[in-house]
């Protein structure tokens, strides 16, 4: 398995388009706190998610931040990004291990207990859990599993997989970092509230610094 470093996974959703081409915004990210960047595009074709998927790879290739590509397989292979993030109904883990070689990265989401015994076994690099709160990135339809069940859905993977790091997704914001972290995560998964800000070179610093605060005072 691969070691992630998954404090601030910086998520370029296609819908941030409207701000900036996709690979400038995981630019900006990775140079200034990111340490994993996911790409996410629940609309475009498949030719599309390539061509986008290997601008934002070069425009990483020298910062060492890894990109992992949402859902699909195909288009991790196809732009030489470093890895997947799948949920429950994309392919599982196992395939997609066969598929991407050893040294690819998988992150896996958990919505649920059950999420959490399938990741529990798979053969996974990370895991987030969400999402935690409300969001305005993502069409949702469960419910929000809140701190509480952050914090029992946490233990449960800590116990079952130690060395596995998990983050956090959907709605956080600074000020949810410190509870969210005190709650077992260890980093967090951020949309808006990075790449819709003011600035956001300086948004990614405020955030890894909060994070990075967050984990020493868990210690």
């Amino acid at each position: 398995m691969m070691t992630v470093d998954y404090r601030l996974n910086a998520l370029v959703d296609a819908s941030l388009a409207d701000i900036a081409p996709l690979a400038e915004l995981a630019a900006v990210a990775a140079r200034h706190g990111a340490t994993i960047i996911q790409y996410r595009d629940k609309a475009a074709s498949t030719r599309q998610m390539i061509e986008q998927a290997t601008l934002i790879a070069e425009a990483l290739r020298g910062t060492g931040v890894p990109l992992v590509v949402n859902d699909r397989v195909d288009v991790a292979l196809a732009s030489g990004a470093d890895g997947v993030h799948l949920g429950a109904d994309d392919m599982d883990a196992e395939m997609a291990r066969r598929l991407l070689g050893p040294s690819a990265i998988i992150g896996l989401t958990v919505k649920n207990q059950t999420d959490a015994m399938r990741v529990a076994q798979a053969p996974a690099d990370y895991a987030c859990i969400g999402g935690v709160f409300e969001t305005i990135s993502k069409v949702n339809p469960d419910t929000p599993v809140g701190i509480d069940g952050l914090r029992q859905l946490r233990a449960f993977l800590r116990q079952a997989r130690p060395d596995m790091p998990v983050g956090a997704i959907a709605g956080i914001r600074l000020d949810r970092i410190e509870p969210v972290i005190a709650a077992g995560a260890d980093g967090v998964a951020v949309i808006s509230a990075l790449f819709r800000s003011v600035n956001i070179a300086a948004a990614a610093t405020e955030f890894r610094r909060h994070i990075d605060a967050a984990l020493e005072l868990r210690i």
